[in-house]
């Protein structure tokens, strides 16, 4: 059975994690073995636990106990469970919950990079995305588009941060992702990609050309909001690649670019 807890005291400690510390509080990076991240919302909290990540206690909704989530807690036994009503979590939290509910979960320890990279084909490395719902909008495309692994570099918003999770639709818990730390484009050739800066730059390739198909591995870098990549790094790049603008449009969000990517060059050898 879970322990339902009754909400009478705003400044309870056990309250913390989900109306006083920061994003950046919760991942913890002095002590990354206590680190957490909140879950929101009924599908990404289950896709969450779906994924083994373990639940530490869970705030929501009176009505929500026995209805919407109902079966995520009995998956849940002995998980503390923070209820009122709706308006009184409203005040608490400072935002409206998605759905009525969010969970406090534990993080797992940070993947290596190159055991992640081993048997993928197609992946996606976002350089300074700092904008949480384009890295959650970027993530859901790429599960849903094709693509094996996302790599993240220091840059990148974290993609358990809320927003970024709720906007994935709990797709952070479906496909891979690492964080890079010391390694380079060049070590991830060296683990048999080929590098694919998308940039609007001239003398680029066709983002439909053969030549992409026909590759057994690719690494799509995509570039932070506005800037893009740095021309060091799309030098570094085996090829380079935009996609064609019409109307006087200059770019696109790169989170819609990333969709158009992901679909065109999700395509692999034996696909074509």
């Amino acid at each position: 059975m879970n322990n339902i807890i009754e909400i009478t005291d705003f400044f309870a400690s056990e309250l913390d994690v989900y109306a006083r510390l920061t994003e950046a509080q919760l991942l913890n990076k002095e002590f990354p073995e206590k680190g957490m991240f909140i879950a929101e919302s009924p599908k990404v909290i289950e896709r969450a636990l779906d994924a083994g990540y373990e639940p530490v206690s869970f705030l929501m909704e009176k009505k929500h106990i026995h209805g919407e989530g109902r079966h995520i807690l009995a998956r849940s036994e002995g998980v503390p469970v923070y209820c009122a009503e709706f308006d009184v979590l409203t005040q608490l939290t400072g935002f409206k919950l998605t759905r009525g509910m969010l969970c406090a979960m534990r993080r797992k320890p940070g993947r290596d990079v190159r055991a992640l990279c081993e048997d993928k084909s197609r992946i996606v490395i976002l350089d300074r995305v700092m904008n949480p719902t384009n890295v959650g909008a970027i993530i859901r495309s790429a599960a849903a588009l094709g693509m094996d692994a996302v790599l993240l570099t220091p840059g990148c918003s974290d993609p358990l941060y809320r927003r970024a999770a709720r906007v994935s639709m709990g797709t952070v818990f479906q496909i891979e992702w690492a964080f890079l730390n010391d390694e380079s484009l060049d070590e991830i050739k060296a683990l048999g990609f080929k590098t694919v800066a998308m940039a609007l730059k001239d003398n680029t390739l066709a983002i439909d050309d053969a030549r992409l198909a026909r590759e057994e591995k690719l690494a799509i870098v995509m570039g932070t909001e506005g800037d893009g990549l740095s021309d060091e790094t799309i030098l570094e790049c085996d090829y380079t690649v935009k996609i064609p603008m019409y109307h006087g449009v200059d770019s696109l969000n790169v989170a819609a670019a990333s969709a158009v990517a992901f679909y065109q060059l999700a395509r692999k050898p034996k696909d074509t």
